[in-house]
């Protein structure tokens, strides 16, 4: 996803639901000529291909991460504001929030890669003659392991992308099979923003803590499904609730951490915050579904199995 304000992510909610590994292996960045003329024309969905891309433009930061993981890097001449991972991105001003299909062009893309179609930017750069894939906010893991390899399909890197998503299945699989047996499910509260903002067991992130074997105390703010997973609770829900963890998705963005926290009212109480289960998450990390979640899911499954079984 990006990096949120509380006001940023909160207007966001208010348009459209969001969907909240090490990267892989450094494989070799340029097929052979030989190799790449035999892959095209590709085909994904009603997208189609006739050569490699050279000059890809990103404005997805996880769509960055995934084209870097799977080799891709050196095709990607430009991304958004937003992408910062890994350090040698080639960060412009470009925005995925308010996407120019001028300033796109300018970059003279022979693919463009995004998550939101806002601004009807999909069609705008259509009649420009440039390609685009989508990747919209995945819901499940399948949508980042069929992303990534969409990705490696276009971009000529299909064998690396099919290795990077082998191996994300492989950890995560690795990481709850080490998971400690409980007869009591522990509960967490997984925070967007200092407004409280959650996101319940139907979304990405929420998948990943079921993973773990937790249990969400958001669900019953948003069992009709109204606010897309994404309920804003209350600190009386909250402290009501009384989590065993709470996971803060808001670390460097609102500084948020043990000790704010802490000195929340009515939150000194709470069981996280009495046995040291309140933990700061990368943000970046934390919004995102690229190879990535692997690592978020290591610091979730370290943070459970310190709890006695």
């Amino acid at each position: 996803m990006f990096r949120r304000t509380p006001r940023l992510f909160a207007a966001t909610l208010a348009v459209t639901a969001l969907a909240l590994g090490a990267c892989a292996e450094k494989a070799d960045d340029q097929p052979s000529a030989g190799t790449a003329a035999a892959a095209y024309p590709v085909t994904v969905g009603a997208l189609t291909l006739d050569k490699r891309p050279e000059k890809i433009v990103v404005l997805s930061p996880t769509a960055t991460e995934m084209l870097f993981a799977i080799g891709a890097g050196p095709q990607v001449t430009a991304v958004d504001d937003q992408s910062n991972y890994p350090a040698e991105v080639p960060k412009t001003d470009l925005s995925a929030f308010q996407p120019n299909a001028e300033a796109i062009a300018g970059k003279n893309p022979d693919l463009v890669v995004l998550s939101d179609d806002r601004n009807k930017i999909v069609e705008q750069l259509g009649k420009l003659k440039i390609p685009v894939y989508q990747t919209p906010a995945a819901t499940t893991l399948d949508d980042s392991y069929r992303q990534i390899t969409e990705l490696g399909t276009l971009t000529g890197h299909a064998d690396q992308a099919t290795d990077v998503a082998t191996r994300m299945k492989d950890d995560i699989a690795k990481l709850v099979k080490e998971l400690p047996q409980r007869t009591e499910k522990l509960t967490y509260f997984h925070e967007l923003g200092p407004e409280l903002y959650s996101a319940t067991s139907k979304t990405f992130i929420g998948s990943l803590y079921s993973q773990a074997g937790l249990t969400n105390i958001a669900d019953p703010a948003d069992a009709d499904g109204k606010n897309f997973g994404y309920p804003q609770l209350s600190q009386e829900f909250i402290v009501k609730a009384d989590p065993d963890f709470v996971f803060l998705a808001d670390a460097k963005c609102c500084q948020q951490n043990a000790d704010t926290v802490k000195a929340r009212s009515g939150w000194a109480g709470l069981t996280a915050v009495k046995n040291n289960q309140v933990v700061a998450l990368d943000d970046d990390v934390a919004s995102r579904w690229g190879p990535r979640v692997v690592d978020l899911l290591r610091v979730i499954i370290d943070a459970v199995a310190k709890v006695p079984a």
